[in-house]
């Protein structure tokens, strides 16, 4: 690890916080892995329901935004894993509403207080696990995750942890894209009755693409996963746009009390 050590974007203060699955350096430093952020437009009042009574849904023209991200996460200061978030944005109750909040989306972290609000967080490692649950109170659990990104396609699936049948597959050929920088990361979450809002620091170019033959189609829609997605109609659904890049670091921080 002395190499990425060297790295004046990992050169970052850190302490120790234990949990039932061993102690956690934060933040925790993501060195090489891979993202694909599918973001679709959903109805705003079917996404209210999903997000704590301390948050508002953000409105873009009428609509709220959804994202389903993949992670492949191979080398992190807890281990390699996988991980897929469905999120939806959001802003503390009574925050001002920005004029342009897609572009808001985009600002530095200390210019806006818009964020996203994680409903289901399944990942493949028992450590990952226990320090989103443990930390920041953030909806994890354990199954399998399958990830596969080249320059044109992508295939990742989420399986049901009780077997192999899938609970959701975002596959497909991106569409028209451009190279764009991958945006940082506000995360609300509720840990211990408290409002958490943790920041992702985010160094990475990806492309920015159109939805080309990409769309999320559902499996096992008893689990409680594909019932949230179903809720806010993805299912058989393009995204509006996607932003990948097979050259992601990051930082992921401890939540601050709001």
């Amino acid at each position: 690890m002395s190499t990425w050590n060297s790295d004046p974007f990992f050169q970052y203060p850190r302490n120790t916080v234990k949990t039932s699955e061993g102690d956690v350096e934060m933040p925790i430093m993501y060195y090489d892995s891979s993202q694909v952020m599918a973001f679709f437009w959903v109805d705003l009042e079917k996404a209210k329901p999903l997000v704590q009574a301390d948050l508002d849904v953000v409105s873009f023209g009428g609509k709220a935004l959804a994202g389903i991200s993949f992670y492949e996460y191979r080398e992190t200061s807890i281990g390699s894993y996988n991980e897929v978030g469905v999120a939806i944005a959001v802003l503390p109750k009574g925050a001002k509403v920005p004029r342009f909040p897609l572009l808001s989306l985009m600002k530095d972290l200390d210019k806006t207080e818009i964020g996203l609000y994680i409903i289901d967080l399944p990942v493949t490692t028992p450590a990952a696990c226990a320090a989103g649950k443990e930390i920041w109170g953030l909806p994890k659990f354990v199954t399998g995750i399958d990830f596969d990104l080249n320059k044109r396609d992508f295939s990742g699936t989420v399986y049901s942890p009780e077997g192999k049948e899938p609970i959701v597959k975002l596959e497909g050929s991106f569409g028209l894209g451009i190279p764009c920088s991958v945006i940082d990361l506000a995360l609300y979450s509720n840990y211990n009755d408290e409002m958490l809002r943790a920041l992702v620091n985010i160094r990475s170019k990806g492309k920015l693409s159109l939805a080309g033959s990409i769309k999320a189609t559902l499996g096992n829609k008893s689990h409680p996963m594909a019932q949230r997605l179903a809720s806010l109609g993805i299912d058989n659904a393009k995204p509006a746009f996607l932003i990948s890049t097979d050259r992601l670091q990051l930082r992921l921080n401890s939540g601050a009390i709001i």
